[in-house]
């Protein structure tokens, strides 16, 4: 593949990486988002093949056997995420930059791939608690999920040295002028 530019946009769960990511989209053409692939079942708000490809578990395992995944990961017990290689190469093809809003651990192996090409963006929550009443406030999860959740943005947070940029996320407005500062100059290199 060749070694075009790649954004990427990662965070704990609910630190706000999506919001910021729509931010950027809405505001500059030439960035366009890379659908994910995942397994889990959309939310009752999202649509295949806009917010992700939505498959089945037995679609996204031969897709690995077959290594059409730029990255992928088990995020979840038996709910896997990955970034086609094909999303990345259409996104290109449109002369337009891929920003990708994916987890910490694809962010990483997408980032060791590209690493000359790629500004990688980390969003962190201000805290645990703050990132808790987010997740709360999305009524769209159980008290166990926002419990895996937040144990888990601890561990990604530790992670948060791997990447190009650090933004803390205490006001959305602030943050998302930040990664847009950052963007643009990434672009303009």
């Amino acid at each position: 593949m060749p070694q075009h530019k790649i954004i990427i946009i990662t965070a704990p769960s609910g630190a706000g990486k999506t919001s910021i990511t729509r931010f950027l989209l809405n505001k500059y053409p030439k960035l366009e988002f890379s659908i994910s692939a995942a397994t889990r079942k959309p939310r009752r708000e999202e649509k295949d093949g806009v917010d992700y490809y939505f498959i089945s578990a037995e679609d996204f395992q031969q897709k690995i056997e077959n290594n059409e995944f730029v990255e992928w990961e088990m995020v979840y017990e038996g709910k896997y995420y990955g970034t086609l290689k094909s999303e990345l190469q259409r996104i290109w093809d449109e002369g337009r930059t891929p920003i990708l809003d994916i987890d910490v651990k694809g962010a990483i192996h997408v980032e060791q791939q590209f690493l000359k090409s790629t500004l990688s963006i980390f969003i962190e929550p201000p805290s645990i608690d703050t990132l808790k009443e987010r997740l709360q406030a999305r009524g769209t999860e159980t008290q166990d999920s926002i419990d895996a959740r937040t144990n888990k943005a601890a561990y990604e947070i530790s992670f948060k040295h791997h990447f190009s940029l650090n933004i803390v996320n205490d006001d959305l407005d602030i943050a998302c002028k930040e990664a847009e500062i950052a963007i643009l100059e990434f672009l303009s290199k």
